[in-house]
C-alpha cells in the first residue's frame, strides 16, 4: 500500500509537531525515518496509520485512496508499547490475532515459531517476558495477516544481537512480499542494513537523506 504525503502538518496548540511533510513511500521498499527525540517522527507515523488526523495537508493511502476502515484491514503496527495481553502467553497472543484477522491459527503459530523464534519462550505469559521477547511477540502478532502496510516505531528496542538479526530477516521478508514499510529508529546500524530510502526529521520537518 503506497503512501503519499502532501504538505502534511500537525499542530498541538501553538506547537507544530510536523511541518509541511511531503513524501512518497512505495511498495516493496523500506523507508527509514531518523531524527532526535521530539522531532515529530512518531506523530508522523500516527498520521500515516490513521491514529491522528493532519491539521493541514493530505495523506493518500493506496492507489485508490483507502478509507481508514480499509487501512486497518491492511495495517501491521508495532509501536513503543507492544500492546500484548500480559496474562496470555506469546502464542496465545498470536493465536488471538490470527482469529481476529481470519487467519489459519495453526499456520500462524508455526510462522511465529520459525520466523520470529518464539519456540523457546512462546508458551510463557507475556508479563514474565523480557522487553525483547515481548517485542518479538508484538512483531509476530502485527504481521500475522501479511499486511500491505507495515509501520514500526523503534522496533529494535530491547532486542539483543540475535533479536536484531531476526528483525532484519523479518523486514526483508516483508519487503520481498511487496509490503510498504515505514520504520522509525535510532539504531543507525539497523537502519543501514534495511533501508531502501532514508528520511530525516528535524523540528517537524521531513527531508530525504542521500
Amino acid at each position: 500500500m503506497p503512501i503519499i504525503l502532501e504538505g502534511v502538518t500537525k499542530t498541538f496548540g501553538s506547537v507544530r509537531a510536523v511541518v509541511s511533510a511531503s513524501a512518497t513511500f512505495e511498495d516493496a521498499r523500506v523507508t527509514v525515518i531518523v531524527g532526535a527525540n521530539g522531532s515529530g517522527k512518531t506523530t508522523l507515523l500516527h498520521m500515516i496509520g490513521g491514529l491522528a488526523r493532519p491539521t493541514l495537508g493530505r495523506i493518500e493511502r493506496g492507489p485508490h485512496g483507502a478509507t481508514l476502515e480499509e487501512l486497518r484491514a491492511h495495517l501491521g503496527w508495532v509501536g513503543h508499547d507492544t500492546m500484548c495481553y500480559g496474562d496470555l502467553s506469546g502464542m496465545e497472543n498470536v493465536a488471538l490475532a490470527a482469529r481476529l484477522r481470519g487467519v489459519d491459527e495453526p499456520s500462524a503459530r508455526e510462522r511465529a515459531k520459525t520466523h520470529f523464534a518464539l519456540a523457546a519462550f512462546g508458551d510463557r505469559a507475556v508479563r514474565f517476558m523480557s522487553r525483547g521477547q515481548r517485542q518479538r511477540v508484538a512483531l509476530a502478532r502485527a504481521l500475522v495477516h501479511e499486511p500491505s502496510l507495515v509501520l514500526l516505531d523503534e522496533p529494535t528496542t530491547g532486542l539483543d544481537a540475535s533479536g536484531v538479526e531476526t528483525l532484519v530477516e523479518v523486514v526483508k521478508r516483508e519487503r520481498d512480499r511487496r509490503a510498504t514499510l515505514v520504520v522509525v529508529t535510532h539504531d543507525a546500524a539497523f537502519a543501514t542494513r534495511v533501508a531502501d530510502a532514508t528520511f530525516k526529521m528535524d523540528r517537524g520537518r521531513l527531508a530525504p537523506q542521500k
